[in-house]
């Protein structure tokens, strides 16, 4: 099993999404807004670093958790979707999980995440 995380665009969620959805088997996936800032350190655009704040970037983060077999799948379809060629496009992290429940049914394992 593993965790797929992305740090996106906000703007690129929505496509993102739908590619997801055209992914037989896609698990579903959890999307939080976040902040932060890369080795641009905020300088770019309307984003810069003033009378020492930082203004952090919005961004948005997905964690989707799956089988093995569909991280490569998953990967390729968001940076694809992702993609603009412009600094900020975002990062994606992929970690093994040691272990899943489905609290509603007590399931383990992959089972969980089915």
């Amino acid at each position: 099993m593993k965790e797929v995380k992305a740090i996106i665009q906000p703007f690129k969620l929505s496509s993102v999404t739908e590619a997801l959805h055209e992914i037989p088997d896609f698990p579903g996936m959890t999307v939080s807004d976040c902040r932060g800032f890369g080795k641009e350190k905020g300088k770019e655009g309307q984003h810069s670093i003033v009378e020492d704040l930082i203004d952090y970037i919005p961004k948005v983060r997905i964690e989707i958790m799956l089988n093995d077999e569909m991280v490569d799948k998953v990967v390729e379809t968001i940076v694809r979707t992702a993609h603009t060629g412009n600094q900020g496009d975002g990062k994606i992290f992929v970690y093994s999980i040691e272990k899943a429940v489905r609290i509603k049914t007590f399931e383990n394992g992959e089972e969980a995440i089915k």
